[in-house]
């Protein structure tokens, strides 16, 4: 299927501002902290909504930091402390060199208090690793920001200390759009495409209940609505659900009539259960809409497909995908 390249991502992860953001896909709570000249050079996501991390790097290379928000309801009702021995109490015992050095709670002007640790540990090179780690919780849900380096940091250092002044936890924060679409573009990324097409499915609904929401994302709600809806059917697709991307691209054809990418998505579908007949009817409808993409976007070379590739030996069929794509 058709991959279609996603113009917020880049923006949404990047952080240019210093400004870091972590919300799960349908649970309350937003984690935010401040650290200027990071930048994101690694997102991760679990199935179901359950976790979501980035891992950043200063200018200078001195300093890393690790966050993430995640789901602990085996722990809950969770404070920050709770949280904090949930999660390095295990670390502890199956790394014999972590040395606790400082432990301190900071009660922040907003939200929840955070517990500070400070320790060490020996790193995979035979070196010390220093580490300054802040725990924030409530409910079920719970921030864990990690800041690493291979030089001594402690929790009063300046440029530590600032990250941890900015270090909030909002409870009552509602995901919004781009906080659920991110998620699912994450999964997606690491190739997780099961986990990745329901969440896709969430933003959908997202976009329904607020097309306005979308406005920071992505250009408009149309716009919105085409591209979520072709992703969301690509990773159905791509996880081998092969129905689900049907439906998806079906119903959305019936709203949106006049977009190509869901007739081609569609032949795509047609190539993978080998109905051919099928594919030509969709590919010929896309193509008599390609001046419909959307803007930047171009329409894919089919012969450059991996759900066309296998029929490179039907000369006929191959000989039709060639046509379509000079035109």
């Amino acid at each position: 299927m058709a991959v279609v390249v996603l113009a917020f991502s880049a923006v949404a992860q990047d952080a240019a501002d210093g400004e870091f953001k972590l919300a799960l896909s349908q649970h309350r709570g937003q984690l935010t902290w401040s650290g200027a000249g990071f930048k994101i050079v690694q997102s991760s996501a679990k199935s179901g909504g359950r976790e979501i991390g980035i891992r950043g790097k200063d200018q200078s290379g001195r300093l890393g930091f690790l966050g993430f928000l995640f789901l602990f309801p085996e722990q809950a009702p969770l404070t920050s402390a709770k949280c904090r021995d949930g999660v390095l109490d295990p670390e502890k015992k199956s790394n014999k060199t972590l040395k606790i050095l400082a432990t301190e709670d900071v009660t922040p002007p907003l939200g929840p208090p955070v517990s500070v640790v400070s320790y060490t540990s020996e790193a995979r090179s035979g070196k010390t690793a220093y580490m300054v780690r802040g725990f924030v919780a409530t409910g079920e849900i719970c921030g864990d920001l990690e800041i690493y380096s291979d030089s001594p940091i402690v929790a009063k250092d300046a440029d530590v200390k600032n990250i941890f002044a900015s270090y909030r936890l909002d409870e009552s924060y509602s995901p919004q759009f781009s906080d659920v679409l991110l998620y699912a573009q994450v999964l997606y990324d690491a190739r997780m495409y099961k986990a990745a097409a329901p969440i896709f499915e969430i933003a959908l609904a997202k976009i329904k209940e607020n097309p306005a929401s979308v406005e920071k994302t992505l250009k408009d709600a149309k716009t919105a609505t085409r591209v979520v809806t072709d992703q969301a059917g690509m990773a159905y697709g791509m996880s081998g659900d092969i129905p689900k991307a049907r439906t998806l691209f079906e119903r959305a054809i019936t709203e949106d009539s006049d977009y190509p990418m869901y007739y081609y998505n569609l032949a795509c579908a047609d190539a993978e259960e080998k109905n051919l007949s099928g594919a030509r009817t969709h590919l010929q409808q896309a193509f008599a809409r390609k001046a419909n993409v959307i803007s930047g976007e171009a329409m894919p070379d089919p012969t450059k497909d991996d759900s066309f590739l296998p029929y490179r030996s039907n000369t006929d069929f191959w000989a039709f995908l060639e046509g379509l794509h000079s035109k």
